[in-house]
């Protein structure tokens, strides 16, 4: 995995680090929403008995990419950034060449857990480039600017998908992905230099691996913030989960459901660009640590307007579009604090971050999802339960002191 130091492509610019991070983190975005609407096709095509089994396509994928980051990570901090993230984004393109070529439906399904080993590079990965580049509120704004550009993939994705299907079949939706990750990955190739400076190489065997992890299960912010992420992450996955029961068999959107989901992508997006522009001058903590009671408090008021009968569609979709945008002005601030400290081991970090809170925060979601009654009642008291858990373990990283500038925390 060793790389030509003398070809070495130029330091990345702001602008070009921002973009840069968007694009390998829309390719695990991409990777998901915008097959969602193929989903029956694919079903029919490998004639599925049962229709809940084509729900595999997308387990499978998230399984694997969660579990693959814990991997990563420690071959990221031994042999460096850019060449582990080469051999991942060509593991995608493997994946992806599977896809469109599967003639059975286990098959399909091994191309997929392919993809999702591949793309959890790019969660790790970026993660600890941006970590390598920059500290404190600084990698907080560009964590935001990144994240801003990225949260407009699940606002198009869908429809992006659902246009191929009008002109082709569905296996043309994997060649397009085929495409964008050829494309990441000559940028990659051309353009991204090793930011992981030598004298921070660990070595890659079992027991560096291993302490790795447990410094970093050792430092209480990293913990403590990586678990309130986890509880926030259940809440966007409980809502992506239990979306289309909300909005198609609760609210009977039909045809214009993705209109709904992307206007709550927008607001997700409007939250995390506010962020990017404030973080510098107000501070991580202040900015989260506001939100995240402004959050559970107007969950509540989602909570007492569904359970009071108030809640008709647009009242339901104003309060939910409030309370993910300030989702936005948290989960880059939540990311920022957690790997803040973690400088020489970012890669192993970022990669338990990642695995952690995808994990976590899928199990939980989905039993937010799963408590659905033919009601919002329970994703909104899911919503609560979330806010309040999540308030609770930045109370305890905190020691009960909130808004304060960190003594790490810095521009």
């Amino acid at each position: 995995m060793k790389t030509d130091a003398s070809a070495a492509p130029k330091a990345l610019s702001t602008p070009e680090l921002v973009a840069m991070v968007a694009a390998l983190s829309a390719l695990n975005a991409l990777a998901i929403d915008v097959m969602l609407p193929a989903l029956p096709q694919i079903g029919a095509s490998f004639h599925l008995a049962n229709d809940n089994d084509r729900q595999l396509v997308v387990v499978c994928y998230v399984a694997l990419f969660g579990v693959s980051q814990l991997v990563y990570g420690p071959l990221a901090d031994a042999f460096g950034r850019r060449s582990v993230l080469i051999w991942a984004l060509g593991i995608y393109v493997t994946g992806s060449v599977l896809c469109v070529i599967a003639p059975s439906f286990p098959l399909f399904l091994a191309a997929r857990a392919l993809q999702g080993i591949g793309a959890a590079a790019t969660r790790v990965i970026s993660t600890a480039v941006v970590r390598d580049l920059t500290e404190g509120r600084r990698m907080a704004q560009v964590m935001s600017m990144a994240m801003t550009v990225f949260m407009i993939v699940p606002i198009i994705a869908p429809g992006i998908g659902q246009l191929i299907l009008f002109v082709a079949p569905w296996r043309w939706i994997f060649g397009a992905l085929l495409i964008y990750a050829g494309l990441v990955l000559a940028w990659t190739l051309l353009r991204l230099p090793e930011t992981l400076k030598p004298e921070n190489r660990a070595q890659f065997n079992v027991s560096t691996i291993t302490a790795n992890y447990l410094a970093a299960f050792r430092q209480c912010q990293f913990v403590g913030y990586m678990s309130a992420t986890l509880f926030l992450t259940a809440c966007l996955f409980g809502y992506i989960t239990s979306s289309e029961q909300l909005y198609v068999d609760v609210y009977r959107l039909g045809a214009a459901f993705p209109l709904a989901f992307g206007s709550v992508a927008i607001a997700i997006s409007a939250g995390t660009f506010l962020n990017s522009r404030f973080v510098v001058r107000h501070g991580m903590r202040r900015i989260s640590h506001t939100m995240i009671i402004a959050f559970t408090l107007s969950a509540a008021l989602l909570a007492i307007a569904v359970a009071a009968g108030w809640a008709n569609f647009w009242m339901f979709i104003v309060l939910l579009s409030v309370t993910f945008s300030m989702f936005g002005l948290i989960s880059s601030n939540f990311s920022a604090l957690a790997m803040e400290p973690m400088g020489r081991i970012a890669g192993s970090a970022s990669a338990l971050y990642g695995a952690v809170t995808a994990t976590g925060g899928a199990i939980i979601g989905g039993l937010i999802a799963r408590a659905f009654d033919g009601t919002p009642l329970p994703f909104a008291i899911g919503l609560v339960g979330v806010g309040l858990a999540t308030l609770l373990c930045v109370l305890l990283t905190e020691r009960g002191r909130l808004f304060h500038d960190g003594p790490r925390e810095r521009i």
